[in-house]
This record gives C-alpha cells, sequence and structure tokens, in this order.
C-alpha cells in the first residue's frame, strides 16, 4: 500500500511556535521528533521508504528532505502555492494513479498524535485487504468519540457488516463538519458516530474517477499536470497550471457527491488526538483535566489545567492560573486561556502586514 502523509499547512493555531517559516508540523511539540516525523515512523515496518509520500509546499521541500533523509526526493510533492486540500488531494492522486493506479492508498495527516500505533497499522492491513478485494470501495477510519467536540468532523455509520482481526467495520452514513454543541452533544451520545480523522483507504483510481465524475475543470486541468509527470516539463507545466486551481475543500469537491454505498466506516479507539492546536496538544498528553503539561524550565505555584511550554534558557514562574496557556519562545511571549485559542488565528492575521510581520 501507499501512503501519501499531508504536511503543508501553516499551522495558526500554534503560533507563536508555528510560523509560515517553520509550520508545526516540523517543529517537536512531542518529545525529541516532529509531528511528521512520528506520522512516518508509525507506518514502520509495515511500510518501506519507496511507498511513502508527502505532500507539503514547494518552499517547505528543503524541510522535509533535512527530516526524512531517507525519503526518495520523487516522493515528495511540492504545491507551488496552497490551494486548499481539494487540490492537494487531487493532485497526489493524479500522481499515484499514473505509477499505480490499483495499488491500495491511504491518506494521512501529518500533525496528529496517535498512541495505539500497532492497533492503527492492523487497521491500514485491514482496509488494505478490503480494498484489494474490493477496489471500488473507500473506508474512513474514525476514532471514537471522547467527548462533544465542536472542532472536528463527524461520521455517522450504520449497521456492522464485517469483523477482521479483532476490526469492526460499518456501512457508511453521513458527514457532518463542525456542528454545533447540541448536535456534537446528540452524536456522542449515539454510539453512532466518530471523529473524522481525514484518514481513508481506497485505490488511486477509483479516487480519480471521483474528481473526473464531481469536479470535471480541476480533472482537466490536474489531468494535464499528470501528463507530464515524470518528464522534464513537470515543474514548469505545474508552476503554470496548479496556481490556477480553484481553491475548495476536500469535503464540498468530493465527499459530498460521493455515492454513501461507495463507503464503508471503520470506528475505533486509536487514542488519536489532532495536536495542531495548544489545547487539543494539552488533552492529548494529560492525564486527567485538572493535570498541569509543562515543557522547559517552568514552575507553577498553585495552578490547575495550564499549559507551559518554554522553548528559552530563561525559567518561567506562574501563580494561581487556571485553564490558561503559557508559551515562551526566544522572540515571542504568548498568555492566554484556552478557551481563546479561536483567536490566536485572527492575532496573527493582524500582525501580518506590520512591523511584526517577520512573527507570523
Amino acid at each position: 500500500m501507499k501512503a501519501v502523509i499531508f504536511a503543508g499547512g501553516v499551522g495558526t493555531r500554534l503560533w507563536p511556535l508555528s510560523r509560515k517559516s517553520y509550520p508545526k508540523q516540523f517543529e517537536k511539540v512531542i518529545g525529541e521528533k516532529s509531528t511528521l516525523q512520528l506520522a512516518v515512523d508509525r507506518l514502520f515496518p509495515d511500510f518501506g521508504w519507496k511507498d511513502i509520500y508527502i505532500s507539503t509546499g514547494s518552499d517547505y521541500i528543503k524541510l522535509v528532505q533535512q527530516q526524512l533523509p531517507k525519503l526518495p526526493r520523487e516522493n515528495i510533492i511540492g504545491e507551488p502555492q496552497m490551494r486548499d486540500v481539494g487540490p492537494a488531494v487531487g493532485l497526489a492522486t493524479a500522481i499515484l494513479a499514473k505509477e499505480s493506479p490499483d495499488t491500495p492508498m491511504v491518506i494521512l495527516w501529518s500533525d496528529h498524535l496517535v498512541k495505539k500505533e500497532e492497533f492503527f497499522r492492523k487497521i491500514l492491513k485491514t482496509a488494505e485487504k478490503r480494498i484489494i478485494k474490493n477496489p471500488q470501495k473507500i473506508i474512513f477510519i474514525g476514532q471514537k468519540p471522547r467527548f462533544a467536540s465542536q472542532n472536528l468532523g463527524w461520521i455517522e455509520h450504520g449497521v456492522r457488516i464485517d469483523k477482521e482481526d479483532d476490526v469492526e467495520i460499518y456501512k457508511f452514513k453521513s458527514f457532518r463538519y463542525r456542528p454545533e454543541l447540541d448536535l456534537a452533544e446528540k452524536y456522542f451520545r449515539s454510539g453512532r458516530h466518530s471523529w473524522n480523522l481525514g484518514y481513508f483507504v481506497t485505490t488511486p483510481r477509483f479516487l480519480w474517477n471521483q474528481y473526473k465524475n464531481s469536479v470535471p475543470k480541476m480533472f482537466h486541468d490536474l489531468s494535464l499536470i499528470q501528463t507530464a509527470w515524470g518528464t522534464a516539463e513537470f515543474k514548469t507545466i505545474l508552476n503554470k497550471i496548479y496556481p490556477q486551481i480553484e481553491k475548495i475543500s476536500f469535503d464540498n469537491a468530493i465527499l459530498e457527491k460521493l455515492d454513501p454505498k461507495t463507503a464503508l466506516v471503520i470506528s475505533e479507539n486509536l487514542e488519536w488526538s489532532d495536536v495542531g492546536a495548544w489545547e487539543a496538544l494539552k488533552e492529548a498528553l494529560q492525564t486527567s483535566t485538572e493535570q498541569n503539561v509543562t515543557s522547559g524550565k517552568v514552575l507553577l505555584k498553585d495552578c490547575r489545567d495550564c499549559l507551559v511550554y518554554n522553548y528559552t534558557n530563561q525559567l518561567v514562574t506562574t501563580i494561581d492560573l487556571d485553564g490558561h496557556l503559557v508559551i515562551n519562545t526566544n522572540d515571542v511571549v504568548l498568555v492566554c486561556h484556552k478557551n481563546s485559542v479561536p483567536k490566536i488565528k485572527k492575532l496573527v492575521e493582524e500582525i501580518s502586514g506590520t512591523e511584526n510581520s517577520h512573527l507570523t
């Protein structure tokens, strides 16, 4: 099976650590490896380097090479300009559809944490075997919800149709992106909904046909790029055509038009977390809500439910904080409540274009 890991976002929810020049997926937020390196590591030993592709912005290709020196250069897909997830997945699909159209592929993301790695690989194997038997299917991998999240998409599944190697497979029913709190709470209690991780297994040929049927203009443009793949003209054609492709999410481009009968769902507990935001990183690392999560030289006094990360040699001390985030880097100090994380993106946007633009 081929694996495509997407590593192209800027990551403003993890600012000031994550910057345009060095996004979150290349930062060591957990241990001594970046989340991109961790995402690749958890594929071994079931995958070889030749089977792993990284999709990223062209500005970050050198960073990928530095962090993954064993990855073949031709397996790094560089977008000349960010055009949202719909075109990004389409570009990777176009390339794999040319190279190995019937070899199963899995789509993954670089800023996630998966604690149950062995079980995760077992799920991938189960999905791969299912797709080999029926290549006209797409299998979504969901996380059983731990709480009523409004910041994630949700997958509704139908009846269980099979169980292989302790992995249960369900019929697919519907998607819902970032529901309101009352609806998220309803989903959480239902037992029929999972968090949508954006992970799925299918064949390049099946997904390529979805682009052909659902977004014909994008399919046409990507087909021109596909034809040039492997030739001396590829970069020129990519740089000319790709920036003109419509910006559209993968959900809007493909998933909303997908025939539900072609989809299946695996809903399991992977102990998965999206660690692309400070409050989500705390939730992933804490053993209880009250616990403080710290890194670097820090001293907390009578604090609870805080995340304090210090990337300098200074000592950071906090007193009587409750539910706060404190991030100290060499040039920016951020202090805010956990509930204020959505305001970080707006703050970064306000800084852009000012004398402090270099800090974004």
